[in-house]
This record gives structure tokens, C-alpha cells and sequence, in this order.
């Protein structure tokens, strides 16, 4: 399983280190793994193959899915002082000798077949060593850290910041506090319930690829490696000429933002205008997605790559969507407590953008590097 770490500067993803916590070995092997996880289903073959070359290693196998593999796992782990590991797969238990991740039979496997035979692990056996970036070790990192940095660094989206800004601004003038928290908090969460939809349905279409051995880990670096270089070349642009959304001109939007803009300064009723809001955020969610698509896009693909349980991987989705929101929920809040709107500077925007851009950059050179070695 790979293990995605990042440091505040450069993301990148890296397969789990190895924890090794006793001598004593026997010959009994508990996989415990994930149907959906690719590298869960790289050591299946790999154990295949080991019991074809060692008759007499009995190999017990444990679908994370089921509760007592669960159970059993939690009790095993709980004995060896490792249960920051939970939640992780593939995880291989050999005596009480913890292996967690899986990379291939030269790497992990060698390290396992070693255990079965109640030897040393050949020096050219280790796995690869985390990625260490100005002294600082990757692998201190975790998938919910990226779900904070990605989501927040995915909330200064100048098309979704605009619309909202929109709505708030037409409601304002109406000096109704009510109609504020109805329809900017409309809007909002109709915006969180899109945008955490579309995540996991990219997450099941990379999730698909990972039955095909590297397809994903490529998939996964070309769009991170785009998506980088599309952010540095919006980074210039907005410098030079200040943030806009490319989206926000489409007939489409065009005529939701009349829309809005009919209902409320007609003095629709709240339901109406309520409607209004919500058709105006599910327009602006799906159509203006490519505005920062590749960070939610390359995320979903980190997800379908952990090996992670689905209810754990909707977690993070759900935080990554939490802290998309972040900059949202606080103008929304001053809209609310102080009946005026307020935004931050758009500097703030142009520089996310930067630091977005040599986020995915050097995470899709890491994904490619890890496809092409």
C-alpha cells in the first residue's frame, strides 16, 4: 500500500516504510487487505507464488471488509504497539514481525520471503526509502494532512469565491439577515455536496484503473504534472493581470446568474429564491470544476491509491471538502454577524496558485518517477 506524505512545500506520495519490530519469525503468514487496493492485490500474486515455492508456509488470508478480520487485526496490532498502522493495507503479519505496504518481490517480498525462511533481508531487499526534501522526512506525513493542505489550498478558487460573492452581495442590499443565512447557506452546502460527489466519482474511475499494474501511479503523476504546470501558467497570468474565471462567461452561468439576479430583485419568495440559489450553485459547481480541477482530480486518484477502507476514504473526502469551504464559511460568517461583505486580498489567490502549481508538479514528477523505474 502506498502511503501518501507531503511537507507544507512539496507533496509527494511514497509507498509506506517498513516496520519490523521482533526476531522471532514462524513460518504462518496473516494478510490482512482490501479487494479495491492495488497493492493489495500486487502481493496476492506475490504470495501465490510464494506458496507454489514453499509448500509448507501456511498463508492465512483476512478481507479487511469483514468484521472479524478487523477485530483480529486490531488485537494483533494493539500487542505490537503499531495501531497508528489501522486503517492501512495491504498489512502482513509474520510471528509477531509487522510488514506493512507492498511495492514487488524485490522490495517488500524479498523482505518477506527472508522472514519465512528465518533469515536476514538482503541488503538490496529494502524498499525505497522515503523521499527526503530539505531535511525534512515525507513519510511523517499522511492522506488526512493532504486532505487539509489540498482542500484549503482548492478553497481560493476565484470562480467559486465570485459566485458566492455574488449571492452575498445581492442579498446584502436587502438588509435581511434571514435571507442571508438561507441562501448563502444554500449555496454552500449545495456547493459541498457537488463538489464531494464529484470527487468520488473520479476516485472510482482511477479505482478502476488500478486493476492494471502502473496504469494508475501514471494516471495519477500526467495529471498532478498538468494540472502543476496549468497552475504555474495562471499563477503568471493572474500577476500580470489580476485573478478571473474563465468559466464565469459561459451562456450557461450567464443565464443562472440572471436568474438569481431576477428572483432577488423581484422579491421572490424565500422558497423561490432559495430554488433560485440552489439551481445557481449546482451550475456553478459542475461548470467551472476545471477551474481547479486538478487538485480534487489528483486527490480522488491518491484516495483510490492508498488502500484505504471506503467509510476512511470518505472521511477525507469530506475533509478535504471541509477545508475547500474554509474560506467560504468565513465570508459567509462576516456576511452574517456583520451585514457586509468582505474578501480576502486577491494576492491571497495568485499565491495559493503558486504553491498549488509546485504542489502537483513535484508530485507528479514523484508518481512518474515511481511508474518509469
Amino acid at each position: 500500500m502506498k502511503h501518501v506524505s507531503l511537507a507544507l512545500f512539496i507533496l509527494a506520495a511514497l509507498i509506506s516504510p517498513v516496520a519490523v519490530h521482533a526476531q522471532d519469525v514462524q513460518p504462518d503468514i496473516l494478510f490482512f487487505y482490501s479487494e479495491s487496493c492495488p497493492h493489495c492485490r500486487a502481493e496476492q500474486d506475490f504470495l501465490d507464488d510464494l506458496e507454489d515455492r514453499y509448500p509448507n508456509a501456511d498463508i492465512e488470508r483476512y478481507p479487511i471488509h469483514e468484521t472479524a478480520s478487523q477485530e483480529l487485526l486490531v488485537q494483533l496490532l494493539s500487542e505490537y504497539g503499531e495501531t497508528r498502522y489501522l486503517g492501512v493495507v495491504p498489512i502482513t503479519i509474520i510471528g509477531d514481525q509487522v510488514i506493512v505496504g507492498f511495492d514487488n518481490a524485490q522490495g517488500i517480498g524479498a523482505i518477506i520471503e527472508a522472514a519465512i525462511m528465518d533469515d536476514t533481508p538482503p541488503a538490496d531487499a529494502s524498499p525505497p526509502s522515503p523521499p527526503i526534501i530539505g531535511g525534512l522526512d515525507l513519510s511523517r506525513y499522511s492522506l488526512p494532512v493532504v486532505a487539509v493542505i489540498l482542500g484549503l489550498l482548492d478553497g481560493f478558487n476565484v470562480c467559486s469565491l465570485g459566485a458566492l460573492a455574488l449571492i452575498l452581495g445581492l442579498v446584502l442590499v436587502l438588509r435581511d439577515r434571514r435571507r442571508i443565512l438561507l441562501l448563502g447557506g444554500s449555496f454552500i452546502l449545495t456547493t459541498a455536496v457537488l463538489y464531494g460527489v464529484l470527487i468520488v466519482l473520479w476516485y472510482r474511475a482511477f479505482a478502476w484503473f488500478s486493476g492494471f499494474t502502473g496504469a494508475l501511479e501514471f494516471l495519477i503523476g500526467a495529471v498532478a504534472l498538468t494540472g502543476g504546470i496549468y497552475f504555474l501558467y495562471q499563477y503568471r497570468r493572474f500577476r500580470r493581470c489580476g485573478p478571473t474565471c474563465e468559466f464565469s462567461g459561459g451562456r450557461v452561468v450567464r443565464r443562472a446568474t440572471s436568474l438569481v439576479q431576477n428572483m432577488l430583485a423581484g422579491k421572490a419568495s424565500l422558497v423561490s429564491a432559495a430554488a433560485a440559489v440552489l439551481l445557481f450553485a449546482a451550475v456553478i459547481t459542475i461548470v467551472e470544476f476545471p477551474c481547479s480541477a486538478a487538485v480534487p482530480v489528483v486527490f480522488a486518484g491518491m484516495l483510490a491509491d492508498s488502500g484505504m477502507s471506503t467509510l476512511a476514504q470518505l472521511g477525507l473526502i469530506g475533509l478535504f471538502v471541509l477545508f475547500y469551504l474554509l474560506d467560504e464559511l468565513i465570508v459567509f460568517g462576516i456576511a452574517v454577524s456583520r451585514m457586509r461583505l468582505w474578501l480576502s486580498s486577491p494576492n491571497v489567490t495568485v499565491w495559493a496558485l503558486l504553491v498549488e502549481g509546485l504542489l502537483l508538479a513535484g508530485l507528479g514528477v514523484w508518481y512518474l518517477a515511481t511508474f518509469f523505474r
